[in-house]
């Protein structure tokens, strides 16, 4: 008989995103002509920028001709994006990063995913708390956690991320093999310093381990002295894996594209201490399960990277940074307490009450949808995430309907 994969029953019964859209479904059925307003689940509503849209017709354009047709393109993404990438987002920054280093993807989601399938399944693996679920339901998936007890699995190394140490947790002395890090953070939108992030790449450097660095908020960073890159960081290029995503930065939420960066340098090593190419392992994975991104979605993503586009990136997360502004200030002038929403869409806000008991307060008694903190970790209990992901109008609306639940 055809047996299953055991580890998918150590699971909680669902994926926070998808038990909010339960939740919501089942009050909007009772409830049908309430209106809602969605701050949970980080998705944008903006229109894509237009220099990614016209980018998008002439490549569509160019299959609609046999003489400029393409079929399968490379695995690991067209140059043409890689080399912008590699000047704009690296070179620019001081960060030696060649477009060789690069990997497209349809998704970060899916990169931050995968990419624990390189590493044995002894692997020690320290994940934050909170912590943005993906990164801890696949470790758990492929086998390299225990059972679930209060809050946590067993086999896991938790960095516990919270008020006192300002939501960055510092380098343990005991030794890790996988480190995930993720700044500016989802969901605290804590962001951290190069001195701080310097200490993971000593100790990474130090232990010989691995960080996996999530930087998919990077373009809402407006403090020039934040450092963008992990590769900004001496060292980095031999301990750091690096992910980007364009769908918070231009919207392509729906259209999915984004990027991993492997520097050559960076190393595993198999059970006689001899060293491998994660670079050369993660290409052989991507050219055997991976077919590409579509040439017109890259041919959109390069538009980021013109004048115009990257004008536009400017104005399309201020967009967003000006709403969390507002969320932010409404709540405390509310007398809650929150961070983020400075160089972060996010804003995380403290509830005084039990995180799922909040957010069905907020949608019983406001129509507003926002995200449990405790479904981001143990550590996210008695707070919830709120997303500026919406329109200026509904942002008012809703704050409005917040407050006046919660000064009454």
């Amino acid at each position: 008989m055809i047996r299953i994969n055991e580890n998918y029953g150590k699971l909680q019964s669902s994926y926070l995103f998808s038990e909010i859209a339960q939740r919501v479904n089942r009050f909007v059925d009772a409830n049908p002509n309430k209106d809602i307003i969605r701050l949970g689940i980080g998705d944008v509503t903006r229109a894509l920028p237009s220099a990614c849209i016209r980018a998008f017709h002439e490549a569509v354009d160019e299959l609609a001709r046999d003489s400029t047709f393409r079929g399968y393109g490379p695995e690991q993404g067209y140059l043409f994006l890689r080399e912008k990438i590699a000047h704009h987002d690296y070179m620019t920054r001081g960060a030696d990063i060649s477009p060789d280093e690069i990997f497209i993807s349809d998704g970060s989601k899916g990169d931050t995913a995968n990419i624990q399938e390189l590493f044995s399944l002894d692997s020690r693996v320290a994940i934050p708390d909170p912590v943005y679920p993906v990164y801890l339901d696949t470790n758990v998936m492929a086998g390299r956690s225990g059972s679930f007890h209060n809050g946590r699995y067993e086999g896991i190394v938790y960095l516990d991320c919270t008020q006192d140490n300002g939501y960055i947790p510092a380098p343990p002395h005991d030794h890790l093999d996988l480190i995930y890090l993720c700044f500016p953070n989802n969901p605290t939108g804590a962001t951290i310093s190069s001195p701080l992030l310097k200490e993971w790449v000593d100790y990474a450097r130090e232990h010989r381990a691995l960080i996996l660095y999530d930087a998919a908020y990077v373009a809402f960073i407006r403090d020039p002295d934040v450092p963008r890159s992990i590769y900004e960081i001496e060292g980095a290029t031999e301990v750091a894996i690096e992910f980007r995503s364009f769908s918070k930065t231009a919207g392509f939420t729906g259209t999915r594209c984004a990027y991993t960066v492997i520097p050559k340098n960076v190393m595993a090593y198999d059970s006689t201490g001899k060293p491998h190419s994660v670079h050369d392992l993660w290409n052989r994975r991507q050219s055997t399960k991976f077919n590409g991104v579509s040439y017109p979605v890259q041919r959109a993503a390069e538009a980021i990277y013109s004048d115009e586009g990257r004008a536009q990136i400017v104005e399309l997360t201020s967009y967003y940074l000006d709403n969390a502004t507002l969320i932010r200030n409404e709540l405390l002038a509310a007398g809650l307490a929150c961070v983020g929403g400075i160089h972060s869409p996010y804003i995380w806000v403290k509830t005084g009450m039990d995180s799922w008991s909040f957010f069905d307060h907020l949608l019983e008694k406001a129509g507003v949808v926002c995200t449990p903190g405790s479904g981001f970790g143990r550590c996210g209990q008695g707070y919830v995430r709120i997303s500026a992901f919406n329109s200026r109008e509904q942002v008012k609306q809703a704050m409005k309907r917040i407050s006046e639940v919660l000064l009454t």
